[in-house]
């Protein structure tokens, strides 16, 4: 018996490949296919050819400086900076931008022994992304030819949605939802909560913060951020949405608007890495990281970090349905654009067919943060913070474990999908003192959903510990 299930299971894995494979080439031909169609349709549209990261094209750093862009090293790393405004960290910018090869160009390469181009860097010459330079020139409305006017992108784009709640009047912060104590009185310390990737403040706002009890509440405020590009925050079409933008965001808009001295963070899935980049910038001010399905995959000694990352988040696999998702989120982005314009440029549509489908008895906060976000954010989200951070979490993780002394607790449901637990478990093997918690029959979204009232009694022991 155990030898036929052994067998069955192999056939199932080979017949997943084989579909696979064949679904992912015929994917390749229609992102190919789209890009032309969204080439042309950006120009009617917005009059103007918009870049993407579908050609191999780059700036070597001489033309990029006749460009009236500038790459200097600064500190060990190097910068971009535009007519002296735009400043810019190369490696805030993950190279699976645009280093995504097709299932063939893949498979062609695995068989050769030389490493990818992405790990092949030159000591003198650097390149820039043509795309990534015709998005910092429309940022400042500048071209790089004789100084001449560059027309700046619309936001929102033809593609996004153009309704109040995805294009917010204050561009310059992030949305705030914030709970203080009822009778004004001064808090002992602050709780900021960080959601995931195309979610929103909902995840936290519809689901823990309603448990928190009124003992915890009389002694601290809560918050919990829409981040950069999602949910009721700026969208702006000119941003790469790296790291230091996110962090930044969270900086201008809780940290230093409400004068935050002492804090716990709260986070969830890709939130986690904004986390970590937080505790490190605040070391003496975080008094507890509580991560909940954190995206850390440590990356084998002779890989590319960004590379590993993308093949390990997003297999090319039509099976099962998430990593499907994720795949066609990651390696598409001319399909992937088209599956934004489809859901979130109509969300409204969609979440009132829900309503009326339910009976209105169906609260819709998940979708709502599932649909209220801009392709640009979420594409440019996706690779420069998860791919991205690869290398960037070790760092972090080095740095909690050796310097701050705060609680560091890490939730796992044991029937994630799209994030093994392995991922919790490798964190505490950067940080020995973490507490990993696994829950039994809880994936990706129902460690947080559907024990709620569980996980606001955990938070509070938590914080209580650090009083």
């Amino acid at each position: 018996m155990a030898a036929a299930r052994s067998a069955l299971a192999s056939a199932g894995r080979a017949a997943n490949e084989a579909v696979s494979l064949v679904v992912f080439m015929l994917l390749d031909v229609v992102e190919v296919l789209l890009c032309v169609v969204y080439k042309v349709a950006d120009y009617m549209l917005e009059g103007a050819w918009r870049p993407c990261y579908c050609s191999s094209s780059s700036s070597s750093g001489a033309a990029a400086a006749s460009g009236k862009i500038v790459v200097s090293e600064r500190g060990g790393s190097k910068v971009v900076s535009m007519l002296s405004s735009t400043k810019l960290h190369l490696e805030d910018i993950s190279d699976t931008l645009y280093t995504r090869p097709s299932v063939l160009a893949g498979a062609a390469s695995a068989t050769r022994s030389s490493p990818p181009p992405s790990s092949r860097r030159g000591a003198t010459t650097v390149t820039v992304h043509s795309a990534i330079v015709q998005m910092l020139r429309g940022k400042i409305g500048v071209d790089g030819e004789g100084g001449k006017q560059h027309k700046p992108y619309p936001s929102p784009r033809w593609s996004d949605c153009h309704c109040a709640n995805c294009n917010p009047a204050d561009a310059g912060r992030l949305f705030v939802h914030v709970e203080a104590p009822p009778d004004g009185a001064a808090t002992e310390e602050d709780v900021l909560f960080i959601h995931g990737f195309i979610s929103s403040s909902g995840f936290w706002t519809e689901t823990v913060l309603p448990n928190v009890s009124q003992g915890a509440r009389a002694r601290r405020r809560l918050f919990a951020v829409d981040l950069l590009g999602f949910g009721r925050s700026p969208k702006p079409a000119d941003s790469l949405y790296t790291l230091r933008e996110h962090v930044e965001m969270i900086e201008r808009s809780v940290i230093e608007r409400h004068g935050v001295k002492s804090f716990h963070i709260v986070a969830h899935s890709l939130g986690s890495i904004l986390a970590l980049a937080l505790a490190v910038k605040y070391p003496a001010a975080v008094r507890s990281l509580t991560l909940v399905a954190p995206p850390y995959f440590p990356v084998p000694r002779g890989e590319v970090g960004t590379q590993y990352v993308l093949r390990t988040v997003a297999p090319r696999r039509v099976w099962p349905a998430i990593a499907f998702g994720a795949s066609v989120a990651c390696w598409y982005e001319h399909l992937s654009r088209t599956v934004s314009i489809v859901l979130c440029k109509h969300h409204r549509l969609w979440e009132l067919a829900f309503r009326v489908f339910t009976f209105y008895r169906v609260r819709t906060y998940l979708m709502d943060g599932f649909f209220c976000h801009t392709h640009i954010a979420s594409w440019h989200t996706l690779h420069n913070i998860i791919c991205g951070s690869a290398g960037k979490i070790d760092k972090c993780l080095e740095i909690v474990r050796d310097q701050l002394t705060c609680d560091v607790t890490v939730y796992h449901g044991r029937d994630d999908e799209l994030l093994p637990v392995q991922c919790s478990y490798a964190v505490k093997s950067k940080i020995p003192r973490a507490r990993v918690k696994v829950i039994d029959g809880k994936d990706h979204v129902t460690i947080v959903v559907k024990r709620q009232k569980e996980l606001a009694m955990e938070l509070e022991e938590i914080w209580n510990r650090q009083r």
